[in-house]
């Protein structure tokens, strides 16, 4: 009995001791905080690359050092605006040349005072390759490089591409700082990125800011003086503060990559406001590719008219929602009709790359060189298909386009030329005839007629058609041309924009 009683004490002892070790450590020892590693990123994150979950601040140190060495200053300096005005052929200027007679007769009296306009550009090869905005440069007579180092150069024209805002200088050295290129397919809305450049003449400035949205089309280059219905708009948009002398300048990711060319800003005032916007580095890349190998951008066209899908079209197409850009219309022999497709087709995919307005399938296409084949994945009737399409250039062939025929487009000319008894008999040792006029640069700016003959161009003599193209591919703003009709005793100076 005696011991029953003891082992019923000891049992009642050995619980309270659980209970009294349990009271304590729940009540009265403090836990230890343990921080935990995530392994792996959630999964809603797990197909998506260059994702950065840290909680630790992004630090902008090494990307802000890699790139302001290879932005630069572009200075465009403007020739004075010029008068087109006859003269009477004179003997003693045809006989001692055109510096023989201004050293006596002096300057041109219409000319003002040249003008300068200030941007950014970017170096992108080691040998002197620089990017920049083509509204930067566009009409300028000169183009000077300050480095950030201060040291300054003059820079070459190589070319330019008004249907998306750039353009392509040289100057003469080795070893520069450069920026690699990124693969702006692969942005994320959100990322960190830096835009550096050069705001109201302050060099090496550096704003960050987070890529707040892909594929924007605002008609900025329409705005800009371009005509061209082919501008392609597929803008990486940024609240990075940008202003006025930003243009052609860069916008990198954290790494020092360059993901875009800072172009415009949309402002209410002209300084920022919120918005900016940089042209895809993918597309830069390609464009400056075309402007080293050929002197013009190739571009390829699919051909077809598109827009943006809104939900009242998708619903007629039978769809859930909008997805895709449907196409209007199809070029007869263009690339689009030859690989297939229709009107009222939705395409969804080039070359693997979704495509969900108007300007992203512009951004992929534009990729792309006359005679490439791409991959194009539509709908229609609720069906899936696929078709490969090779591209065609603007005048609907697959062949690349042809610098010169270009520059002769852009003047809106034919030209053929003259025999040297023909020559003799007008007086002139130089010159080509307009056989035709067109649409185009000299239409635009001059009064020349059908049948003039083209004698100089800025004092350089021109002696046939390729002498006229190769000077005047890396002419840029305001041009001079001096020429004759027959059988009328004045010769005639105009002045016209590249």
């Amino acid at each position: 009995m005696r011991f029953g009683k003891i082992l019923s004490l000891l049992f009642v002892s050995f619980v309270s001791a659980l209970a009294s070790v349990f009271i304590y450590s729940h009540f009265f020892i403090p836990k230890t905080q343990v921080a935990i590693e995530p392994t792996s990123p959630p999964s809603r994150f797990a197909s998506l690359p260059n994702v950065n979950l840290s909680s630790q601040p992004i630090d902008f140190r090494y990307a802000a050092s890699a790139a302001t060495p290879s932005v630069v200053h572009v200075k465009s300096i403007f020739k004075a605006e010029t008068v087109t005005y006859r003269r009477e052929q004179d003997p003693f200027q045809d006989f001692f040349g055109n510096d023989f007679y201004k050293y006596f007769h002096g300057p041109n009296p219409y000319k003002s005072q040249p003008q300068q306009a200030t941007g950014s550009g970017v170096i992108v090869s080691a040998d002197g390759y620089i990017v920049t905005n083509n509204h930067v440069v566009e009409n300028a007579n000169e183009i000077e490089i300050v480095m950030h180092n201060n040291k300054s150069y003059k820079a070459k024209l190589i070319g330019k591409d008004a249907d998306v805002d750039l353009a392509l200088l040289k100057i003469e050295d080795k070893n520069l700082p450069h920026i690699p290129f990124a693969n702006s397919d692969s942005v994320l809305i959100g990322e960190w990125v830096l835009a550096v450049g050069n705001p109201f003449n302050l060099s090496s400035t550096v704003t960050a800011g987070i890529v707040s949205a892909k594929g924007r089309n605002l008609n900025l280059l329409g705005e800009q003086g371009n005509k061209s219905n082919t501008a392609i708009e597929s803008f990486i948009q940024t609240d990075a503060a940008v202003n006025p002398g930003n243009s052609g300048g860069a916008l990198v990711n954290v790494n020092g990559e360059l993901v875009g060319i800072n172009t415009a800003i949309a402002s209410p005032t002209g300084t920022y406001a919120g918005y900016s916007f940089a042209v895809p580095a993918n597309i830069v890349n390609k464009v400056i590719l075309d402007l080293k190998q050929f002197g013009v951008t190739q571009r390829g066209f699919l051909g077809v008219s598109i827009r943006t899908m809104d939900d009242e079209t998708a619903k007629k197409q039978g769809l859930e929602r909008p997805i895709g850009v449907y196409v209007d219309a199809v070029n007869k022999g263009s690339a689009g009709e030859d690989g297939g497709l229709k009107k009222d087709d939705i395409i969804t995919k080039i070359n693997g790359a979704s495509v969900n307005s108007a300007s992203e399938l512009q951004e992929q296409v534009a990729q792309y060189r006359p005679g490439d084949k791409i991959k194009v994945e539509y709908l229609r009737d609720g069906k899936s298909y696929t078709t490969m399409v090779q591209l065609k250039n603007k005048y609907n062939t697959t062949a690349q386009v042809d610098d010169s025929k270009d520059i002769l487009n852009t003047l809106g000319i034919k030209i053929e030329d003259i025999s040297a008894k023909e020559k003799a008999n007008l007086g002139i040792a130089s010159g080509v005839r307009i056989s035709e006029l067109t649409q185009g640069r000299i239409s635009e700016f001059t009064d020349i007629k059908k049948g003039f003959i083209i004698t100089q161009i800025d004092d350089e003599p021109i002696q046939n058609a390729a002498e006229l193209t190769n000077i005047l591919k890396n002419k840029s703003g305001k041009v001079l041309i001096e020429g004759i009709y027959p059988n009328k005793p004045m010769s005639y100076l105009y002045a016209f924009r590249m």
